[in-house]
């Protein structure tokens, strides 16, 4: 089987409400322009974009797949990538348009929202490999396992991120609906006990709030809730906001958009390769990686570094890590 020297371009058109697939025409018109050689397939359910990169890579020989959603629509591109047998991961370039509601991972990387601008950085093709996290979870009593680009979180944080994909299955998400979750949920959530071993040594236990792991700084379409992460360090960023009450969640919601929350004395910071959570009582906790609600405890993270080749900003690269440099 030959392989290609073509893009392949995976369009979700319900990313950002609907907006990608309004947009894609538009979108299309200047990759055209750009003189880039593509074959674009439109995803058409859950899950669908994972299916597309996998089959596409391992089938016809795409090495280069650009995304054109949201940080959901990355995250399932990335899994196809992990799941194809071809190539090695890191041979595989990555870049992506945002399209989405939250786009958390382009603004980790300042990614152009302006497509044309955007579509400019692709053609440039400067990359950078980013570390990967794959977890390990229960889901209707079966062990499933999945990798994840951004962040992962747990309780509170996952509790909001899947009422708020409910409402963007009805066609109403956006960062306001997310903002409105996360207040309406303070009267549904509860907190929850935890066990949680880092790298093989106990880290924490007792009630928690919420809890994030990752390997970039953003999620909820702009809170930063990992301000220290460095996404090609080798180290997952943890940050536990322990039992705290309904009150001072709303007094500090503000806080968690510039980092910070992390002075306040009921938040706890970590960093580590491997972590085990457990809750009591079993299967209570939830979680969401990139936006997508998956399952429930007990978990299992684990850090792959340096595994996923992005394209990303020229003038980004110096700033961007530990490492920081461009892929061989």
């Amino acid at each position: 089987m030959k392989e290609t020297d073509k893009w392949l371009v995976v369009v979700n058109p319900h990313a950002g409400v609907g907006l990608a697939g309004k947009d894609w025409p538009q979108i299309e018109k200047i990759l055209i322009s750009q003189e880039f050689e593509f074959d674009v397939v439109h995803t058409t359910h859950p899950f669908h974009a994972i299916e597309i990169a996998r089959e596409n890579v391992e089938e016809k020989g795409f090495k280069k797949i650009l995304a054109v959603g949201g940080d959901g629509t990355l995250n399932e591109v990335v899994n196809g990538i992990f799941q194809q047998k071809r190539f090695p991961t890191q041979e595989i370039t990555l870049g992506m348009i945002t399209v989405g509601t939250g786009n958390d991972w382009g603004r980790m990387y300042a990614f152009p929202k302006n497509y044309e601008k955007a579509i400019r950085v692709i053609k440039n093709e400067k990359c950078f490999l980013q570390d990967v996290g794959k977890v390990k979870y229960r889901y209707d009593s079966e062990d499933k396992s999945r990798y994840f680009i951004n962040m992962a979180g747990m309780g509170y944080d996952a509790l909001v991120a899947r009422k708020t994909n409910l409402m963007k299955a009805r066609g109403k998400g956006g960062t306001l609906a997310y903002l409105y979750n996360l207040v309406t949920g303070l009267f549904q959530y509860e907190n929850t006990h935890l066990h949680i071993k880092i790298d093989d040594k106990e880290a924490f236990n007792g009630k928690v709030f919420s809890m994030s792991i990752g390997i970039c700084k953003y999620n909820g379409g702009g809170m930063m809730q990992l301000p220290n992460a460095i996404p090609d360090d080798g180290l997952f960023d943890v940050t536990v906001i322990k039992k705290t009450s309904k009150f001072r969640v709303v007094r500090n919601i503000k806080n968690l958009y510039d980092g910070s929350f992390l002075s306040l004395p009921e938040v706890e910071t970590f960093t580590g390769r491997n972590i085990t959570i457990t809750s009591n009582p079993p299967h209570s906790i939830d979680l969401e990686t990139d936006g997508e609600s998956l399952g429930k405890s007990p978990l299992d993270f684990q850090i792959i570094e340096r595994a996923v080749r992005l394209v990303v900003r020229k003038k980004a690269l110096k700033s961007l890590g530990k490492k920081g440099d461009e892929c061989p």
